[in-house]
This record gives C-alpha cells, structure tokens and sequence, in this order.
C-alpha cells in the first residue's frame, strides 16, 4: 500500500491540474444550451477511465445526457465493486455572488474552489484516480471495479433507473460505493444508507394577454405574482405541514432505532443556524432538525418569477408568472403519484 500512497504523492500536482481541466467544463445539465459541453464532459471522463487502465470504457448515449462506463475484471474469485458517481453539475446563478469564476478553480486555503468541485467531479475523480495509482504501481486491483458515472444526477437521474434494469448483468456487483454523501462531523465515520427523493413541478399563472400598466389597469384585473404568491402560500399550513392530500399517506415513518441512533448525537439547533446565516431553524413540527432532514419529506420553492425584475422600477402589471417546486421525498413515496396529487390540489386552490 505504501507504493500506492508514495506515487499518489509523488503525482499530486498532475492530479490537481487533471482536476481542475475537469471542473473547467461547465456541464450544466439542467440548461439545454449545455448540450455541447455535457458531451465534452462524458468524453473527458472517459478518456480518464480509459487512462487509469479501466477496460470496456464507453459513452452510452441515452434520451438525455450520457452514461459513462468502465470495468476492471481480472481479480478472479474476489468481490465486485460498482463505483458511481456523476459529472454534471448545478447552474451557477446567481453568478453576482461568486467570488471567483465558477469555472476557473482557484485555491484557497489548501481547498480548490469551482462549480463541482465538491458535488461530485472532485470525488469520482478522486476513486478514478486511485484505481490508476493501483494500476500503476501493481499492475493490477485488490478487488473487481466498475465505474457507472452519469451526467443527470442534478436534474432527477430519469434516464438512469431505464438503464438499471436493462443492463443488470453489466452492472452486477457486491457493493456499491457512493461518495456523494456527506460526513456528519469531522472525526465521526458516517454510513449514508439513503438520500430523500424529488418531484420537480412547475405552476404558471397567466392574466391578461400582454403586460399592463399598473396606474392604467391595476385593481381592474388579478395580477398573477400575487395570485401565485397565494397558491405557494396554501402549500403549506403554519405548523410546517405540506397541505397536498394524500402527501404523506405512504411515508414510511422512523423505526424506534432511527430515532435513538439521531437522538444520540450532538447536534446544536444554534450553532447549525449560524453556520447558515439564520436567526432560526424552521420546519415540520413533531420532529428535530436532523428528523427533518434525513427521513421527512419537504415541499420548497426554488424559484419565482414574473413582470420587471431589473434595476429600478417599472409599474408593470405582468401577463403571467411562474415557479419551480420540489418535493423531497422519503422512502415508500411515490413520485409520480405525488406529482397528480400536486397538480390536482394547485387547479383546486387556484
């Protein structure tokens, strides 16, 4: 293993460079515009699967944006680990609030700065990078690996679950290995065992065929940012509960174990809300913090807009506005079914 250690530390600096090529690319996946760079994305991490001595490396296309994938299976009689990960990345708005380009890493403090670099290039990178050293060192793996990296994780991985089932002889395994994860604490291993769900809806409310003027035809028309603003404020009730009916029918609630292993940990409300940069924690009441985050089901609003949104001001009453809700979702929830029961209760509040 030292032969290992000392190449990955005599062949850092490459490492890093390799890295910051790769957080270069702006493969934003939910941005159609992104289209050309997604693919340049899959193409550099297959060039470094292939460089890492991984066999069998190729881009599957699928209805959106490309699987990569690559294998090792020389170790006969030993275990077979599937490695995933994922390459695309979140949009960088609001861009004003960089401090640096998002797709120009820079490093500060010993840590390397860009869109990505911590969800997930840096860490798929770092599992490439360390079967190359075990490559070149011993010419061969303790165990077998697969790489399964994609490029839709952050827009909801709907080409993903298609391509499971049909390919589940090439991706047969012992274990899968994740580190898209987080660490509760420095100093304290963690298990991730499961990561909350999503349904991604989008409501537009239209008004008048054009946008108006305020002073002309404000209080003769409804103007649809405050119409919206209604239907989001009836999603949920004041205790943190998300009104849709039927939304929590099938959550699968907390076993007795779940809740001492969460209550046996130090945790402080206080000191997580200035780590955030709030007064205080809101959410579901009946449950705490750490409940709230890992095995309760959320309904948010990521984005809203509609009328004059530059600087300054403009008196316009707008034709239409929209948002975008997701629903996290926990175990036993079905997604499909939550999106039907999302739409039928917006038309019915509307």
């Amino acid at each position: 293993m030292q032969e290992v250690i000392k190449h990955i530390e005599e062949n850092s600096d490459n490492y890093v460079n390799e890295l910051k090529d790769y957080l270069r690319i702006p493969s934003i996946s939910t941005l159609s515009s992104y289209k050309k760079e997604m693919l340049n994305c899959s193409k550099f991490v297959s060039k470094k699967l292939k460089d890492a001595g991984m066999n069998s490396v190729k881009i599957i296309p699928t209805k959106g944006h490309p699987l990569v994938y690559g294998e090792w299976l020389k170790a006969p009689g030993k275990p077979t680990v599937l490695i995933y990960g994922h390459y695309d990345v979140q949009p960088v708005d609001p861009i004003k609030l960089w401090k640096s380009d998002p797709f120009e890493p820079v490093i500060k403090d010993g840590k390397i700065w860009a869109r990505g670099a911590n969800d997930n290039k840096g860490q798929n990178f770092v599992h490439i990078k360390s079967v190359e050293a075990f490559m070149k060192t011993k010419k061969k793996l303790p165990v077998n690996v697969k790489f399964l990296i994609e490029g839709e994780e952050e827009i909801g991985s709907s080409n993903l679950e298609s391509f499971l089932k049909k390919n589940k002889k090439l991706l047969k395994c012992d274990a899968v290995l994740i580190s898209d994860t987080s660490l509760y604490a420095k100093g304290i291993p963690t298990i991730n065992y499961g990561l909350r769900g999503l349904a991604y809806m989008e409501i537009e409310v239209t008004g008048p065929n054009k946008d108006l003027h305020s002073g002309s035809f404000g209080g003769s028309v409804a103007n649809p940012i405050n119409e919206l603003s209604k239907i989001i404020s009836k999603l949920q009730d004041k205790n943190g509960k998300v009104t849709i009916p039927n939304f929590y029918k099938d959550v699968l609630p907390f076993t007795k174990k779940e809740i001492e292993n969460i209550k046996s940990l130090k945790f402080s409300d206080k000191k997580y809300a200035n780590e955030l940069g709030v007064n205080e924690l809101q959410g579901e009441k009946g449950f705490n913090t750490l409940q709230r985050l890992w095995g309760r089901p959320t309904l948010d609003c990521n984005g809203i807009w509609g009328g004059f949104i530059e600087e300054g001001a403009k008196t316009v009453l707008p034709s239409k506005a929209t948002a975008k809700i997701s629903m996290r979702l926990v175990p036993n929830q079905n997604p499909e079914l939550i999106a039907k029961e999302f739409t039928k209760y917006v038309k019915l509040i509307a």
